[in-house]
């Protein structure tokens, strides 16, 4: 078999490879015979069809078949020897005026680039900290007591505040006329929660039980409910009863209540601290790796191979479709999603994994059996059963492929952050947590 190799552009490359038509013959033959045994057809019992008639039914299939095979197989070992690493599929076509008894093909297809990682003691990066303040633990608890109040009927003669629990009945109306989701009795909401709009609340707040009240109100342009948003309503509400909420006391009772193991109120705070410092952590950790990331790929050149950007792309577009499907979109599958839209996240997931994929195998920053046992570990700690939790990574092939993934990153970050210029930030709780 003869192979030459040609540059085209940038990753682009053609190959022409030569196969002795004899071969393909061969191999057609042989595959016609074996298809004469097993093949059925009406007017011949199993294995008695005559092989002209095998061969005038299948040796077209056939044929296309065993060339598709044989130039695949031909194309690969070609490349192994070239030591080029292929990005995607090849497209192959066959090629005219090839010597008497051979077949000659064209393979067009992109190789992986070379990266080039400039000296990482010149990258910046902003590793942020932060730390499990005891407003911080404060706020959990108010959470934590919150999830657990209880609820007690005012006098009639006690108007509705912020934190009591209302039973109403309302009826909307747009232009005189009632509208779809706009009628509801005995629907119960917080008062000050947010949960309703801030105009109802507003009308609700301060009114007493039996009474009933008319009020306008526009609905925001960005409403979720398409039918009504932009537009102004009058409602008519009725309070039906008025409940204040009587929060738990922070006391060993509560930290009973929680499955404390330490129950009392310093054991209960210990251990809302310890759980916040473990989601501090991996959020930190998410944030600095992001940085790093950031970093490596400002500091790296590069060519992106086309296949991998298209197959990162149908990637990303299937699972677009399959969160539309999730949804309860009606023909997610045929919606019409267009490459561009995610063509700079695709591009920038390629860019980075070939990156990171560099930097490991030239700093051997692969992961280590004992590391993987520790991220298990660590990811178990929070739950009851933590050994259950650890088994039940260890038995799936493809769960313990995300940890090694989780974990090579970490490792690239140490990495990183090890050579570059490092600023250390320190920032609050709760812009860590995202609240506000």
């Amino acid at each position: 078999m003869a192979v030459t190799v040609e540059n085209l552009e940038k990753l682009e490359r053609k190959m022409t490879l030569t196969l002795p038509l004899n071969t393909i013959q061969s191999e057609v033959a042989t595959r016609l015979k074996h298809l004469a045994r097993t093949v059925k057809m009406d007017g011949f019992r199993p294995g008695k069809v005559p092989m002209s008639v095998v061969s005038q039914r299948y040796a077209y299939s056939v044929h296309y078949e065993v060339m598709n095979d044989k130039v695949g197989e031909a194309f690969a070992v070609a490349a192994n020897e070239a030591k080029l690493r292929v990005a995607g599929q090849p497209r192959i076509s066959e090629k005219e005026g090839a010597p008497e008894g051979e077949l000659a093909f064209d393979a067009i297809f992109e190789v992986y680039p070379e990266v080039k990682i400039a000296d990482l003691s010149n990258a910046e990066v902003e590793k942020v900290t932060a730390e499990v303040s005891d407003a911080a633990i404060d706020k959990t608890l108010d959470i934590l007591r919150k999830q657990r109040r209880t609820f007690a009927q005012r006098p009639a003669d006690a108007s509705a505040q912020d934190g009591d629990r209302v039973t109403i009945d309302f009826e909307g109306k747009m232009d005189g006329e009632p509208f779809a989701g706009g009628k509801a009795e005995d629907f119960q909401f917080l008062v000050g929660d947010g949960q309703m709009l801030k105009e109802f609340e507003d009308a609700v707040r301060g009114m007493k039980t039996g009474e009933s009240k008319t009020f306008p109100l526009s609905f925001p342009a960005d409403y979720h409910g398409k039918d009504v948003a932009g537009k102004e309503a009058d409602f008519l509400v009725t309070v039906k009863k008025i409940e204040a909420a009587h929060l738990p006391e922070v006391n060993e009772a509560l930290a009973k209540s929680l499955g404390i193991a330490d129950a009392t109120v310093d054991g209960l705070r210990a251990d809302i601290k310890k759980n916040l410092e473990r989601e501090v952590k991996f959020r930190v950790l998410a944030r600095n790796k992001n940085a790093v990331m950031d970093a490596l790929v400002a500091n790296a050149e590069l060519d992106l191979p086309n296949a991998s950007v298209q197959a990162e792309l149908e990637r990303l577009v299937e699972g677009a479709r399959a969160d539309l499907k999730q949804r309860g979109i009606k023909d997610a599958e045929k919606a019409p999603i267009p490459d561009d839209i995610f063509r700079p996240q695709a591009e920038k997931r390629v860019r980075l994994g070939l990156v990171v994929a560099e930097l490991v195998r030239a700093n051997e920053l692969q992961a280590k059996p004992e590391q993987l046992k520790a991220h298990i570990e660590e990811l178990a700690a929070s739950y009851e059963k933590p050994q259950e939790v650890v088994r039940w990574y260890l038995g799936d092939n493809k769960r313990m492929a995300e940890v090694e993934a989780v974990v090579i990153e970490n490792n690239v970050t140490d990495f990183v952050l090890s050579k570059a210029k490092v600023t250390e930030k320190a920032i609050a709780f709760d812009e860590l947590m995202g609240q506000n």
